[in-house]
């Protein structure tokens, strides 16, 4: 995770096709997180985008895929701040 003009730019290692979404922790030096969604059609990544503005809490738009549509590893810039990120990632890591 990276601080940029915008926000921040998270890398980001995905299980598509699990059972639910959720952060399992850190791998290889991306967060690692399991997708309810399917990897059909680009949804496993609409579902990544959706699911990381809802507990960013930040518009849709404000999630962007920088790098990885077809791969399991994903850069995303995220129009917040890195503090928020930061309180976000500490609150799911030690919840689980």
């Amino acid at each position: 995770m990276r601080r940029t003009a915008e926000g921040v730019v998270l890398d980001v290692s995905v299980v598509p096709g699990s059972k639910r979404t959720e952060v399992v922790g850190l791998h290889d030096g991306a967060l690692r997180l399991r997708l309810a969604a399917p990897p059909v059609d680009g949804k496993a990544n609409e579902a990544l985008v959706a699911w990381l503005a809802t507990e960013l809490r930040c518009a849709r738009r404000g999630v962007c895929l920088l790098r990885g549509a077809a791969s399991r590893r994903k850069q995303l810039a995220i129009s917040v701040p890195l503090e928020s990120v930061t309180r976000w990632l500490q609150g799911t890591t030690s919840a689980g």
